[in-house]
């Protein structure tokens, strides 16, 4: 297969691990045969020290013009720390989600056993959770009107969905519902909120047409709770934009590490891969930032394009580091790897899979993982 991707490191250690991600698409290439190419382009606080815009009309025509997007991270402390800034990188994303009508960001939220003892949770809570997020990304909160008043002193931001909004995304989280354990679980604020109300309305209409899929419905307080409590109850989980950030953060705390955690942004044209952690600004350029979530974001992106053997390679690879304890220190703190070299080992495998014996020593002295 060929396929073009653009490829947006954005800010902090998002080059970094983009670059491991790449590598691994490369030795996937190399394996089966296939025909990858990559197109750089700024986005966020890179974009805007270098074009005074956060999503610079040229990054736009470029993604619009591959097939697909490999996204690193957005974000920079020093827009953060001034109030009065009207420019964010992180407007850059939001403004790319809606330009190319990314309305559905999944997130797969799994505790491997290997890294149980990793997890805040007891093992035996912890042990067989599977969560599949859908969140809704191109409405709500994020995008409706905002004001502030001319003194200052109130603000406000509006919430709007409308039915078709919800249902587009809702049939993506019932279908996805059929080919797991059948369990589909709204997150919203129903008691409290309109626009909470038509989602729930919305979604109990739609379930008519699903009837091999039970339906929850749960506000999003006591989701939050048990998410802790008793996160293997849920399966699929489907929510609206604000809900879906904070309860996707919360529920990514149970895997032990959010540099390990993919996602994917899609819409009916357009699709986006990402890891889930944000700029981490604190490790730029130090070798210690987790590349397994920008390298699973790959696989993703490889799943999304039918090619789910090249995914699976790039997963086995994945669980291999894992397995041999060969990860950053947020998951090994007495003889972590580098970002570098973890990349480097998940690439060697996707070419060796057929590999039983490995020179750990070796490895770590960035040598070959073959005897």
């Amino acid at each position: 297969m060929k396929l073009k991707i653009a490829v947006l490191s954005g800010d902090g250690v998002g080059p970094e691990v983009t670059e491991q991600a790449v590598k691994a698409l490369d030795a996937v290439a190399e394996y089966f045969s296939h025909d990858f190419s990559f197109h750089e382009a700024l986005v966020g606080a890179t974009a805007i020290h270098k074009t005074g815009s956060p999503l610079p009309k040229k990054t736009i025509d470029t993604c619009k013009n591959c097939d697909t997007i490999l996204f690193g991270a957005i974000g920079d402390p020093a827009f953060d720390n001034d109030p009065n800034t009207k420019v964010y990188p992180e407007q850059g994303l939001l403004n790319l989600r809606k330009e190319l009508e990314l309305f559905e960001n999944i997130r797969p939220v799994i505790v491997y056993n290997y890294l149980l003892n990793n997890s805040p949770l007891k093992p035996e809570n912890a042990r067989g959770t599977n969560i599949l997020i859908y969140r809704e990304l191109t409405a709500g909160i994020f995008f409706g009107s905002k004001g502030t008043s001319d003194d200052g002193l109130s603000a406000f931001d509006a919430c709007t969905y409308t039915a078709e909004e919800i249902e587009r995304i809702a049939h993506n989280a019932f279908k996805a519902a059929q080919g797991r354990k059948k369990k589909l679980t709204l997150v919203d604020k129903s008691n409290v909120l309109e626009t909470s109300r038509l989602w729930r309305r919305t979604v109990i209409s739609m379930s008519k047409q699903y009837p091999d899929v039970t339906v929850e419905l749960m506000y999003v307080d006591q989701a939050a709770a048990k998410i802790i409590l008793n996160p293997k109850s849920f399966d699929v989980i489907l929510t609206a934009n604000l809900i879906g950030d904070f309860i996707s953060e919360e529920a990514s705390a149970l895997v032990g590490s959010k540099g390990i955690m993919a996602s994917a942004s899609l819409g009916e044209k357009y699709s986006l891969f990402e890891p889930i952690h944000g700029s981490y600004p604190v490790a730029t350029n130090k070798g210690i930032a987790n590349p397994i979530g920008a390298i699973l974001s790959a696989a993703m992106l490889l799943d999304h394009f039918d090619l789910s053997t090249e995914a699976n390679a790039i997963k086995g690879a994945v669980t291999k580091a894992m397995e041999l304890n060969l990860t950053t220190p947020d998951l090994n703190k007495q003889k972590p790897l580098s970002t570098e070299k973890i990349g480097d080992f998940i690439a060697d495998y996707i070419c060796n899979p057929d590999l039983t014996n490995f020179n750990i020593e070796n490895i770590y002295l960035g040598q070959s993982t073959i005897i």
